[in-house]
């Protein structure tokens, strides 16, 4: 999965989609959230579960334990296959499952006509629903943000078939295996379940878009138009 992902709606939008009989304990921006290039490092809104309702919070798209911070860039992914067995991410596994809300993705594949040339892909749900990426985080509830926060998006093995440009691609969960991943009582062993349960490539549509979106600088809605045929 290559970094990048829009959210541009408002947060009622995805709350609605997932039909929780939940309150947002912390509150939330009802505007349009207007993000159409997320970028690595970047603060976006994630939706986690919480004592008494949810949480809908701003985060960092990029975390790593405090014993690898500063020998690399913070991963932006966490691999479904080695997610609950690896060392890396046992600190957020299981506890740290979130939802991060999104309308598409991108992907980059080499030009047709010049293979020194990448041309970006749109990805979305073929219904144009909402999508829902398995997600993990560290979040602490102070009023100031933490050095130490952060979330990674849950990757999977991209099925033949998809857009033949990247090894992985994000778990997308239904809305009902999203609910399923915010409960709090949640055991382990259905939480690895729903992450290998990402929905299937029949659902997904793609197509060109301008090569604007590779500049982070960039946003606005004409990311998101098709370009060329």
């Amino acid at each position: 999965m290559c970094g990048r992902y829009s959210i541009y709606e408002s947060m009622d939008h995805y709350l609605r989609q997932l039909e929780l009989d939940l309150i947002v304990i912390n509150g939330y921006d009802h505007e349009d959230i207007n993000r159409y290039n997320v970028a690595p490092s970047t603060r976006v809104e994630l939706i986690r579960g919480a004592e008494g309702g949810l949480r809908v919070d701003k985060v960092k798209w990029g975390w790593a334990p405090c014993w690898a911070k500063g020998k690399r860039p913070d991963p932006i992914n966490a691999r479904v296959e080695t997610v609950d067995s690896g060392k890396f991410f046992k600190q957020l596994w299981p506890a740290g499952r979130a939802l991060a809300p999104a309308n598409n993705w991108f992907e980059w594949v080499k030009h047709p006509d010049d293979p020194n040339k990448k041309q970006p892909y749109l990805i979305r749900l073929k219904s144009g629903e909402p999508m829902f990426f398995a997600a993990l985080a560290q979040v602490h509830t102070d009023l100031q943000p933490h050095d130490g926060d952060g979330f990674v998006i849950i990757t999977d093995a991209s099925d033949a078939g998809m857009l033949d440009i990247h090894d992985r691609r994000p778990v997308v969960l239904d809305p009902e295996d999203a609910r399923e991943w915010l409960q709090e009582d949640l055991p382990a062993e259905r939480a690895l379940e729903l992450a290998r349960h990402s929905r299937p490539v029949e659902d997904f549509e793609w197509y060109p878009v301008s090569p604007a979106v590779g500049n982070v600088k960039n946003q606005g809605s004409d990311l998101i138009r098709r370009v060329g045929n």
